[in-house]
């Protein structure tokens, strides 16, 4: 038997062994990918799709990469991604130096690319890119891309009419190749080595990535409480990587709602009375009592934060942060000090908190929670290593760990 297909044989194996043990489509998309990815030569790899209503269009359903690809697509029939989903044929650029594509590259901006496969499967395509820092796919490494993704679809084999993500949302703040280094004496630390990624209006997003990955950096960073070494912070139309303290203090207080796992209530003031400290400190503040109301402890306005369990001094501190009527509200770990079933009672206040309209960004350590995300953007060693769009986000209540 041909060596190629052996080893493919051996990964569908893999693959299917894990399907088994999932329990959504997205999730056995998610294991195949990673699973592809490790048995080829490739270096990053992303998945193409199709949608149900728009039929003319390849959009990015999940991938492995340093890149943010959510804004992006392919029409049908143009680039190696469209042609290979139209012909239903493999498209290979084994030399990509010599033979570069202008979209691919744009794509991958700031990588250098070696190769490129792009395999086609029922509603979609598969694209593996190799960097020339590992050098060029050869003949047989991408005739095994094409073969892990022809046996991880039979491998699947489920009927299913994939959703339709908006590519028309509004992107509030963008963030580009940002770098972030600490220097302590002749000793620099480098904790972040290019980050790149988009977060869109009315979104849930999830920064996810082990302790030390920068997470908390990088929202620190677009939060205003930290600069970058280099790179572009841009929240809407201002770029924030050349405000000066004051312009930052600015934005802070006008457009940031910020959640810590610390409450930080003020302890001689009832909770009515926290919110409306912060409600005096900016222009258009919304009701202390309504946003009571939207986190569930309107009952307990008039207690004070000695008077209240640690989930419920977490809610306050949330409705502390919507009350400022922030556009974008950042929290770090919020349930990192509270039991399952008061962090399921937290969320479940964030979860409301998107659904009225409001941007959140949450780092966390727990994958768990961010299956109720809208996407989650996986951290590892300083740089964004994979991007996934849940195209099914689950409730709070269906969380367990």
């Amino acid at each position: 038997m041909d060596k190629n297909l052996l080893k493919s044989y051996r990964v569908i194996g893999q693959i299917s062994n894990v399907i088994s043990k999932v329990d959504s489509f997205d999730e056995a998309i998610k294991a195949s990918l990673k699973i592809m990815l490790d048995n080829s030569a490739a270096d990053y790899a992303v998945i193409w799709y199709v949608g149900s209503n728009d039929k003319e269009h390849l959009k990015p359903y999940y991938w492995i990469s340093p890149v943010d690809l959510s804004k992006r697509s392919y029409k049908v029939g143009t680039g190696p991604i469209g042609k290979a989903y139209k012909k239903k044929s493999s498209e290979v650029i084994l030399d990509f130096q010599k033979k570069p594509v202008k979209s691919v590259a744009s794509d991958f901006e700031g990588i250098e690319i070696a190769s490129v496969v792009c395999a086609p499967f029922e509603f979609g395509v598969v694209e593996f890119i190799k960097t020339t820092e590992s050098g060029p796919f050869t003949e047989d490494e991408a005739e095994i891309c094409q073969m892990l993704t022809l046996l991880t679809e039979i491998s699947i084999n489920e009927n299913i009419e994939l959703p339709d993500d908006s590519a028309n949302k509004k992107v509030i703040l963008s963030v580009s190749d940002v770098k972030r280094e600490y220097q302590n004496g002749d000793i620099i630390t480098k904790v972040l080595k290019g980050v790149n990624f988009d977060v869109f209006e009315g979104e849930f997003l999830c920064l996810l990535g082990e302790s030390g990955c920068g997470k908390s950096t990088v929202l620190n960073i677009i939060g205003g409480m930290d600069t970058a070494t280099s790179g572009t912070i841009k929240y809407l139309d201002t770029d924030l990587s050349t405000a000066s303290k004051n312009d930052l203090t600015v934005y802070r207080r006008d457009n940031i709602g910020f959640i810590f796992q610390s409450y930080n209530l003020m302890p001689n003031l009832n909770i009515k009375q926290n919110l409306d400290l912060i409600a005096e400190l900016v222009k258009e503040p919304r009701d202390s009592e309504e946003v009571l109301k939207l986190v569930h402890m309107d009952e307990k306005a008039r207690n004070y934060p000695s008077e209240l369990s640690g989930g419920q001094q977490q809610r306050v501190s949330i409705a502390r942060a919507l009350v400022k009527n922030p556009k974008v509200i950042l929290a770090d770990e919020p349930t990192a000090a509270l039991d399952y079933a008061t962090s399921i009672e937290v969320l479940t206040a964030l979860e409301d908190v998107v659904a009225s309209g409001t941007t959140l960004v949450m780092v966390t350590h727990n994958e768990e929670i961010t299956r109720m995300a809208n996407r989650v953007i996986r951290l590892r060693d300083g740089k964004v290593y994979e991007v996934t769009i849940n195209h099914h986000p689950v409730k709070a209540t269906e969380l367990v760990w």
